[in-house]
């Protein structure tokens, strides 16, 4: 095949799995279901938390921390879902059908509110980070899987989810010191 062929068929498989996409949608996971009000209610839900316990005197740095670990979440989850290691049975539209309800919210929440209890109160971040991680992981996450929000294929567990977590939480983390010391460093050099 030429390049123009394998980028038209590449076109055309994506435009038929949209249209399936789209089907499956408005049969099993449209706004007439109930897994769709729980998929709305984990995105909305920790939106609402983090507006009310949010130090709005961090905001930048907190905010940087947890969109670090959003953004390293959704590529991750994009990875596991398209090689068929972590399926998210429904979703919230089929524009967008992976766990972006986990991913934009409810993880990146839960380790922003993590990182603030923990820098607020000097308390040791990578021990609680691996206390958060072992409750997504081990009772949360086999939850989403007994209610059928998640299936795990190709021998992947749940596990993995928990060192993902770890690795995610923690390069946040580095990335957000390196953050505040940089800030730090040019804030003192020009004042």
């Amino acid at each position: 095949m030429t390049f123009n062929q394998y980028q038209h068929d590449i076109m055309e498989k994506e435009h038929a799995l949209n249209m399936v996409l789209k089907d499956f949608w408005d049969q099993f996971s449209s706004w007439n279901t109930w897994q769709f009000w729980v998929i709305l209610a984990v995105l909305i839900f920790p939106l609402v938390l983090l507006y009310f316990f949010m130090d709005r005197k961090r905001l930048f740095e907190i905010f940087f921390f947890g969109y670090t670990v959003h953004i390293l979440w959704t590529y991750v989850d994009i990875f596991l879902e398209t090689h068929n290691y972590m399926i998210h049975t429904y979703m919230l539209t089929w524009i967008l059908p992976y766990a972006l309800n986990l991913t934009t919210s409810f993880l990146p929440v839960g380790f922003l509110l993590l990182y603030q209890y923990c820098t607020n109160h000097r308390k040791n971040f990578y021990l609680f980070t691996i206390i958060l991680s072992f409750i997504f992981s081990v009772i949360l996450a086999p939850l989403e899987k007994y209610i059928g929000l998640v299936e795990l294929r190709n021998h992947f567990h749940f596990y993995y989810v928990f060192f993902i977590d770890i690795g995610i939480a923690f390069i946040a983390y580095w990335f957000t010191l390196f953050l505040r010391k940089y800030i730090l460093h040019h804030s003192t050099k020009h004042p």
